[in-house]
């Protein structure tokens, strides 16, 4: 007879295994979240204080949505904007209870599904980008010009790849995986970000490296750790560079990465762009409790689709009450992230992996929508389950060291 412990690895790997075909309606990943959750909900859960203020946040930032979408209850796609952003949270809700009942053993999990998710996601990117097969269509947006794999989206499909990418390179770094293994999907991913030609992303993955290399040269007090994260930070580097001028050296695809590279982009600038909408909305917001309504921000700003801010969507969409919320989150989970990665624990480094790949992305709510962004909320959940867990690790130590003592 197959172990349950065994049914539930399996089970959790191939839901993370299956999370990057986003284009499909509805997902795997809809399907086996509901096949995981019933392979956990007997005693595979544990809920601790540490998660309540997640819970309680992103349960008033819902509430709020919903009070928002009744005078639009007859609009289908209000009410499944509302209707997914109560199922994400749900999700980092599981998340977070998943990982505190077994941090090790699932983030393992998690991590090993999640690479083959993202190596997958980024092969059908570049095979879409170079139209190998004909998958030019299938596999990327405007013309082939732009790579977003089984996305809808390459602002994305970009960001998804950011944790997987920032696990491998962690991996290298404390030596827990043969470089070869760990070289080939990291490269591949790189890749698919590149031709992603998302700058959003560009920025989120240099930043998430940085900030890993950081956090684990301050936290670790191993001098031969030190020398080797300035080596292969070196060779990163170089790395990186000969990457960029090999991808430049192909002319269809400098175009385009020197046309992306302009921060200003002709869709941005201007009172009709997109940062013109976003402050004209700001007083109009101030004098509506319950915001312009889900999915209502392009019927006032018809050039708009959404504020591509995620905070002036929060007010916009969610209300004053989901806009709060949405801000209070933000400063808790920081003050979580940040004391996680500082605090000394069995698990101080896979809090740095995930607060690493987790704090950028938060920084690009200022500049895109991030509130359905499924692999965000799991990131938020495997947070929020690590201080659960680090928490109940720190309330048992003392006991262990008066029994020794003893």
């Amino acid at each position: 007879m197959i172990r349950i412990e065994t049914l539930r690895r399996w089970t959790l790997w191939t839901f993370m295994a299956v999370s990057a075909f986003a284009a499909i309606e509805p997902s795997p990943y809809e399907f086996m979240f509901a096949v995981t959750v019933l392979a956990f909900a007997r005693s595979g859960l544990s809920f601790d204080r540490a998660i309540i203020p997640m819970i309680v946040l992103l349960a008033t930032l819902n509430a709020g949505g919903l009070l928002s979408l009744t005078p639009w209850v007859d609009e289908r796609a209000s009410v499944m904007f509302v209707a997914i952003s109560v199922y994400i949270a749900v999700t980092a809700v599981f998340f977070a209870g998943l990982v505190a009942n077994d941090p090790i053993n699932r983030l393992s999990t998690i991590r090993s599904g999640y690479v083959v998710a993202g190596t997958l996601a980024a092969i059908l990117g570049i095979l879409g980008y170079f139209n190998v097969m004909g998958l030019g269509p299938y596999f990327t947006l405007y013309d082939n010009s732009r790579a977003s794999g089984p996305f809808k989206d390459p602002n994305v499909f970009g960001p998804f790849l950011v944790p997987p990418i920032v696990w491998l390179a962690q991996d290298l770094l404390l030596k827990r995986k043969n470089a070869i293994g760990a070289l080939g999907p990291l490269l591949i991913m790189l890749v698919g970000i590149l031709l992603s030609f998302s700058r959003g992303a560009w920025g989120v993955v240099i930043a998430s490296i940085a900030l890993l290399i950081i956090f684990t040269f301050l936290t670790t007090r191993s001098a031969a750790l030190r020398w080797r994260i300035v080596v292969l930070t070196a060779l990163g580097v170089l790395g990186l560079v000969a990457l960029v001028m090999a991808a430049l050296s192909i002319p269809s695809i400098s175009d385009i990465l020197v046309s992306r590279a302009t921060l200003n982009q002709e869709y941005d600038v201007g009172e009709l762009g997109r940062f013109g909408a976003q402050l004209r909305s700001i007083p109009m917001l101030l004098d509506l409790p319950f915001g312009f309504g889900p999915l209502r921000f392009e019927t006032i700003f018809p050039r708009n689709e959404a504020p591509h801010e995620v905070y002036i969507n929060g007010f916009a969409a969610y209300g004053w009450l989901g806009g709060l919320s949405l801000i209070a989150f933000t400063g808790v989970t920081l003050y979580v992230g940040f004391r996680q990665v500082f605090q000394r624990s069995s698990l101080q480094a896979d809090s740095i992996a995930i607060w690493a790949s987790l704090l950028p992305q938060m920084v690009q709510g200022l500049q895109i929508d991030t509130d359905h962004w499924r692999h965000l909320f799991l990131m938020f959940g495997c947070l929020y389950g690590l201080a659960s867990a680090a928490r109940i690790e720190r309330a048992r130590r003392p006991q262990g060291l008066l029994r020794a003592a003893a």
